[in-house]
């Protein structure tokens, strides 16, 4: 492909805002910038869980999923919400195609750990299913599931959002991944933002402790896709024309840079 690639991940906690990502990504597609969404959900699929009595736990910022709850969590992740952002998109003028990691086999994982139950480690992106929506205009919205295999049965599995975002990110070589999240980006123990980090520094967060739920797979994320992928944003995507400030200055938030 000839033009470079930009990987936004929507966080579950932005989806629920009033803020202009939506016609950011309509603004920034036809501007020519070849751009990847994939979305999170995960407070919505807590509502949804809680409505058939299920709880939501959690695991080092990973959903523990049973085999009910991963019903209900691909039928919000790869239904309710993928479709909503693409009607979304649609709606401001600009045109995306709504696919989950299931769809052409787009995802393949592995069973993470049985504490988790059915959640994915992603081992393999086809990422030509991609490639092949941007080569037609549209912009791929992806939601975080995959297929995987169980006792040689291959089954859905649910994927955190922010590993999807970066196992793909390093499958495309994007020139950049944007997190957008509700928060101004990473602070170290003493609450202080940290504008800056390389991805060594942003790897001793984790290993000292002061990166917490979320916050941990996203780091992770950028740790494992450094390798090809130059320059990572955690920003708040609640902030007006948050994606489209980030595009344009390089600024804001939480920049991890490869080494």
């Amino acid at each position: 492909m000839q033009n470079k690639i930009v990987v936004v991940k929507i966080g579950g906690s932005t989806l629920d805002s009033k803020d202009t990502t939506i016609r950011d990504l309509a603004t920034i597609q036809r501007e020519g910038v070849s751009v990847v969404v994939v979305h999170g959900g995960g407070k919505i699929a807590s509502k949804w869980l809680a409505k058939f009595g299920l709880p939501s736990r959690f695991v080092k910022g990973l959903r523990v999923t049973d085999k009910e709850s991963l019903d209900v969590v691909t039928a919000v992740f790869a239904g309710l919400v993928n479709k909503e952002l693409v009607a979304a998109i649609h709606n401001v003028g600009g045109k995306a195609v709504g696919l989950s990691g299931g769809d052409g086999n787009l995802l393949w994982s592995k069973i993470q750990s049985p504490e988790l139950g059915y959640v994915g480690n992603i081992i393999q992106v086809n990422h030509q299913i991609i490639e092949v929506v941007i080569n037609a205009g549209y912009i791929p919205v992806i939601a975080p599931i995959s297929l995987g295999s169980i006792d040689g049965h291959t089954t859905l599995l649910n994927v955190n959002g922010d590993t999807v975002a970066g196992k793909i990110a390093a499958s495309l070589g994007a020139e950049k991944l944007i997190f957008l999240t509700d928060v101004n980006g990473i602070y170290n123990s003493s609450g202080d933002l940290l504008p800056k980090l390389s991805v060594t520094e942003a790897k001793e967060l984790l290993v000292l402790g002061a990166a917490s739920g979320g916050m941990i797979p996203k780091i992770n994320a950028c740790v494992e896709a450094a390798i090809t992928v130059p320059v990572f944003h955690i920003i708040n995507g609640t902030k007006p024309n948050a994606l489209i400030e980030v595009l344009n200055k390089n600024t804001g938030g939480t920049i991890i840079e490869s080494e």
